[in-house]
């Protein structure tokens, strides 16, 4: 009950959390294999507006965290990739781990990040 009432608190606020917010809240659901689909598909439209602002460590999270959560949401890991690309060499190790196995989990590799 919990979780559900936080993803619907959520929900309603995803336009306001920043990018560390989003991805965080993505990743908590996600490693509670809690499904909450309202609450992705806002983080997703949050996430593709201000993508510009996201960072190795948001990017990877929030990757991971709708790849775990078998969330699709292709416009989402289209602006995740193009942010990336130009990012990688900040990536530490762990990062660049879960962004690649993000993708090829999700489905969509993208050309220029594999």
């Amino acid at each position: 009950r919990l979780l559900s009432a936080v993803a619907v608190a959520a929900t309603r606020r995803a336009g306001e959390l920043k990018p560390q917010e989003l991805a965080s809240t993505a990743w908590s659901f996600a490693a509670a294999n809690h499904s909450a689909p309202l609450l992705f598909d806002a983080i997703a439209q949050a996430a593709v507006l201000r993508v510009d602002q996201f960072g190795p460590r948001s990017i990877a999270l929030t990757a991971w965290a709708f790849s775990r959560a078998s969330h699709a949401s292709p416009a989402l890991f289209d602006a995740l990739a193009a942010r990336a690309t130009p990012l990688l060499d900040e990536f530490d190790a762990q990062g660049l781990a879960n962004l690649a196995w993000s993708f090829a989990a999700g489905g969509r590799p993208p050309p220029a990040l594999f």
